[in-house]
């Protein structure tokens, strides 16, 4: 049986179908779908050069690669590949082969430094630290029952807040996109992102086919959203956390909690059954907002880096 490591073609129906497959069972608590893999492969910015790449055996995907550099970076040259085996098809060398094609490619493109997010178990790191990766930030995956678990009581928004949904805003999201972009300002990263072209985040985050725009809440004072969570769901009961935040002038209001809240009470009753989230292990504030809502921790990823030359 031979691997081999070819580029993804989002356009067949078997490539993302494939590719989502082996993401759900090696991360599951990140939704993926065949949808949403088409949609980045069509929407990452032109200057990420993005390439998925996908390992197969025998005509199955047993591993993906997703490789690009990082547009606008706070620093030239760098560039992110997050590399992905199925758990039962480990040991046949799809790692290796993937992370040799992944850092060819963003050689050719001038990358210097490169990232990759792996899951933090034992082999992983070995995996990494042979190829002369060094450890850097962590972040928490955490997931909430649903169906089983308790949520807190609703509890009423403040006078002068009113809490409404993304949908409310399909005439005009602008508002949504500038507090997107102003939160994502204090986001922890390794890398530097911001958002400052609106086509671009309407085609890349509010066209995204897991955004749930009757889910994702935003608080509003004087009607423009002022906190806000995004959340995505899969048609599969499972419903995560794309982004929260608050802008600078309201913090220390609960405002986030609450649109947070309020958007997991309307996910359960709409019949979804489990909720996942993320968060930078040093996001002290963050952690403590989804253990009050519920969450329980029940992963966690490394990031690694690597200096090219």
């Amino acid at each position: 049986m031979t691997v081999l490591v070819r580029a993804l073609h989002p356009d067949v129906p078997a490539d993302a179908e494939g590719f989502a497959r082996v993401r759900r069972l090696a991360l599951p608590y990140i939704l993926f779908t065949p949808d949403s893999v088409r949609h980045t492969a069509a929407h990452m910015h032109p200057d990420a050069r993005f390439r998925p790449l996908v390992a197969e055996e025998d005509g199955e995907v047993i591993g993906t690669a997703q490789v690009h550099l990082v547009p606008d970076g706070s620093e030239p040259g760098q560039a992110c590949l997050n590399i992905y085996v199925r758990p039962d098809r480990t040991g046949r060398g799809a790692g290796r082969l993937l992370v040799a094609a992944a850092e060819e490619y963003l050689t050719s493109l001038g990358a210097s430094k490169l990232f990759a997010w792996a899951v933090d178990e034992p082999a992983n790191r070995a995996f990494a630290e042979r190829r002369g990766y060094r450890l850097g930030r962590s972040a928490h995956f955490l997931r909430l029952d649903l169906a089983h678990g308790t949520l807190p009581p609703l509890q009423e928004a403040p006078a002068g807040v009113e809490l409404r949904t993304a949908a409310a805003f399909a005439d005009d999201p602008r508002p949504l996109f500038e507090l997107d972009a102003e939160t994502l300002l204090d986001e922890p990263s390794d890398v530097a992102h911001e958002f400052t072209n609106y086509d671009a985040w309407l085609a890349e985050t509010w066209n995204h086919p897991l955004l749930d725009r009757e889910l994702t809440t935003a608080a509003c004072v004087d009607g423009r959203p002022v906190a806000f969570t995004a959340a995505y769901t899969d048609g599969a009961g499972r419903y995560s956390t794309a982004m929260t935040g608050t802008a600078r002038a309201h913090r220390g209001r609960g405002l986030a909690k609450l649109a947070k809240l309020h958007s997991l009470h309307r996910a359960r009753a709409a019949g979804l059954t489990e909720a996942f989230t993320g968060n930078d292990t040093g996001n002290d504030a963050m952690i403590a907002i989804n253990t009050w809502l519920g969450y329980e921790i029940c992963g966690t990823e490394v990031r690694y880096v690597r200096e090219l030359g």
